[in-house]
């Protein structure tokens, strides 16, 4: 029978992405039903990848630490074997709130965008693209958005608070995408895709603007989506909404109902704060079979939370909630933040699963480090999802066959009590034991 490898992260036991020795699939009797059956006949999205994003702020605390604290970091991250084998990545064109300050990469009503430079890249954020890219071996599936048009391309003469682009420059906007593909491309850092606007339904007290869904699927269709085109980067994925969930489904409808629009739009991006439901994630495919899904970020709020478990499985609940609706990635948001929970400047701090101690050189790893290596590090890209049926409302699971024929399932369990389970895969059986507030990825070898 099939060689079963276990790996194991609980609250209690101090196991962190343990390997905790291997198994073999029992052979089941006959008539013998398991609480969850995983068929791989049966076969829905295919995996994009896992990663996170390379902000400002995780850049410049980088920058604050002893290179081998640094370094620590980024392997942790990007090594293939030793890190969590990340191979996506988001970057912000230009400022956003994980950022020292607002500024852009042009000078003042240049509508011409002939002073465009993104050196002030060269500080932090690029470095730290590059030195991933060669710990990982190659590069990244890069995401770039942008927070906000420059101040005076907006309705209210400002990056922060909200304020709209103004016709007059919806050109000049959709060819500054074009120039920061352009710029990054020559740094060696090819850009997969954008996103139109991170989080057009919120005017924030940060880099902000606002889009109805009519005006996102209009700049779409007569000015970006032709300018990418005339630009030569008809290949660079356009991604809609980059928000939450909770009106995702007539955010997406209004946009890709449109063919014009949608003729240019790859899919639809999309975040998890405000709630948690996944079922509008999986309405929108069920609505747009043709079109693709991407978790774009998702971060605990409201500063550091070293220690707590509930920041790990609320990745984890996250993530199998969105997976098993059709979505292809999953983007973190910073991955380095320092103790603050910054820097960001508006004062918007946030956790991320590792926090560096600026003042004391120390690396924390949060629990959400944890829980989404239960993913990243044996989902591999390429890999596609597999029919399940689980009968255990106590546990949450996903389940992928990867590119090498192995099979990656992933079981959660958030309650305060030991939870058991038959898992069935053809003749074979296996018996999981999960420990309370606990994850384990099962690989069970081709």
């Amino acid at each position: 029978m099939k060689n079963v490898k276990m790996v194991v992260t609980a609250k209690d036991s101090g196991e962190r992405l343990s390997e905790t020795g291997s198994i073999s699939l029992l052979h089941r009797g006959s008539g013998e039903v398991a609480d969850v059956e995983l068929d791989p006949s049966i076969t829905y999205q295919n995996i994009v990848g896992f990663g996170g994003a390379f902000t400002e702020a995780s850049a410049y605390t980088l920058s604050r630490v002893s290179e081998q604290k640094r370094a620590e970091v980024i392997r942790s991250y990007f090594d293939p074997i030793e890190g969590l084998g990340y191979s996506i990545g988001r970057v912000h064109i230009h400022s956003c709130d994980f950022a020292l300050g607002n500024y852009t990469y042009v000078e003042d009503n240049d509508t011409e965008l002939s002073t465009f430079d993104i050196s002030h890249d060269h500080q932090w954020v690029l470095p730290l693209i590059k030195d991933a890219m060669k710990v990982k071996g190659d590069a990244f599936i890069m995401l770039a958005s942008p927070w906000s048009p420059p101040a005076w391309m907006k309705t209210n003469g400002e990056m922060n608070n909200g304020g709209q682009l103004k016709e007059e420059y919806t050109q000049v906007w959709a060819r500054y995408y074009t120039k920061f593909i352009e710029a990054y491309g020559k740094e060696g850092v090819p850009i997969w895709g954008i996103t139109v606007q991170n989080e057009p339904a919120a005017v924030q007290t940060w880099d902000s603007c606002i889009y109805s869904a009519e005006e996102e699927r209009d700049f779409i269709k007569n000015h970006l989506g032709p300018i990418m085109h005339q630009e030569g980067y008809e290949d660079v994925k356009i991604l809609i909404w980059d928000h939450n969930r909770d009106i995702i489904v007539e955010r997406a409808s209004v946009v890709l109902s449109d063919p014009e629009a949608a003729k240019y739009v790859w899919g639809t991006g999309l975040h998890w704060y405000v709630s948690e439901e996944f079922e509008n994630v999986g309405k929108v495919h069920d609505l747009f079979p043709d079109k693709h899904l991407l978790f774009t970020e998702g971060c605990q709020e409201g500063g550091v939370k070293l220690g707590e478990w509930f920041t790990g499985e609320r990745y984890g609940r996250n993530m199998i909630g969105d997976l098993n609706n059709w979505t292809e990635g999953y983007l973190d948001w910073n991955i380095v933040l320092d103790q603050m929970g910054g820097p960001n400047h508006v004062g918007n701090y946030c956790d991320a699963p590792i926090i560096a101690d600026t003042k004391t050189d120390t690396i924390h790893y949060n629990s959400s480090y944890y829980y989404i290596g239960h993913f990243s590090k044996y989902i591999a890209p390429g890999a596609v999802r597999i029919g399940q049926i689980s009968k255990v409302d106590s546990l949450l699971s996903t389940a992928f066959l990867n590119p090498d024929g192995s099979i990656a399932l992933v079981v959660m369990n958030e309650t305060d009590e030991i939870q058991k389970a038959t898992i069935g895969l053809g003749e074979g059986l296996l018996e999981a034991k999960l420990q309370p507030h606990s994850i384990i990825t099962y690989i069970i070898s081709k």
